[in-house]
C-alpha cells in the first residue's frame, strides 16, 4: 500500500482526495492536514510514501513546508496539487526538487500521479510542461565535454526532461533499465544535481535549443 498524506486548506477537497485515493486497492491516507505547518508535522509523524499538498495555504504555504521537509528528508516525495499555475510557484517547486506539480483540473488523474511518483517518475501536468520552455532561458555556457558528459548521456538527459521513466528511456534507447539507472546516477554526480527534477530544469536552462 502507498501511504499518502493529503494537505489542503479546504476540508471538502481533502475529504474528496482521501475518498478518491482510497477507492482503489493501492493507496491509503492515514492523515490529512490544512496548512504547511501541519504538513511538516504529519510528514514527521507518518513518513508517508507521498505527500500530496496544495500550495497557497494560510500560515505556511506548501512551498515553505516542502523546503522544510526536503531539508530534513531529501528523499521525500512531494506532489503539489493546486489551482495555481503561477510561473514563480512552478520554478520554485522545480528548484526544491518536488516530484510533481499538477493542477486540480487534472483531478481525475491524481491516483495515477501518486503511483507514478512512487515508481520514481516525475509528474507534471501537460499545462505545466508546455510552459517550461517559456519560463526558463538558455544559459548558453554549458560545455558537456568539460564536464565529461558524453553524447549518449546528453540523449538520456533529454529523455529525462520529457518526464520519461527509466523503463521508457531504456525501451527508446535499446538499453537495459539498470544501465539507464546507472547512467543517470553518473550524470547527477557529474553535474552535482540532486535528482531527476533538477536534471530536467538543468536541461531546459542549459541544453535545450
Amino acid at each position: 500500500m502507498i501511504k499518502t498524506v493529503v494537505i489542503d486548506d479546504d476540508p471538502i477537497v481533502t475529504l474528496s482526495l482521501k475518498t478518491i485515493l482510497e477507492a482503489g486497492n493501492n493507496i491509503e491516507v492515514p492523515a490529512c492536514g490544512t496548512d504547511g505547518k501541519e504538513a511538516a508535522e504529519l510528514y514527521e509523524k507518518y513518513l508517508p510514501d507521498v505527500l500530496l499538498m496544495d500550495i497557497r495555504m494560510k500560515d505556511m504555504t506548501g512551498i515553505d513546508a516542502a523546503e522544510i521537509i526536503l531539508k530534513k528528508y531529501p528523499e521525500a516525495r512531494i506532489l503539489f496539487l493546486t489551482t495555481f499555475s503561477d510561473d514563480e510557484y512552478i520554478l520554485k517547486a522545480l528548484e526544491l526538487g518536488v516530484k510533481g506539480y499538477i493542477l486540480k483540473q487534472d483531478f481525475d488523474g491524481i491516483e495515477a500521479a501518486v503511483i507514478a511518483v512512487t515508481e520514481g517518475q516525475n509528474v507534471f501536468g501537460s499545462q505545466i510542461t508546455s510552459r517550461l520552455t517559456g519560463m526558463v532561458q538558455r544559459g548558453g555556457s554549458f560545455d558537456p565535454e568539460s564536464l565529461g558528459i558524453s553524447r549518449k548521456e546528453l540523449e538520456i538527459i533529454a529523455e529525462v526532461a520529457k518526464g520519461l521513466s527509466n523503463r521508457e528511456i531504456a525501451a527508446r534507447l535499446y538499453l537495459s533499465e539498470g544501465t539507464i539507472r546507472n547512467y543517470i546516477s553518473n550524470i547527477l554526480l557529474k553535474l552535482n544535481l540532486r535528482d531527476r527534477t533538477q536534471l530536467a530544469v538543468f536541461y531546459y536552462e542549459n541544453i535545450r535549443d
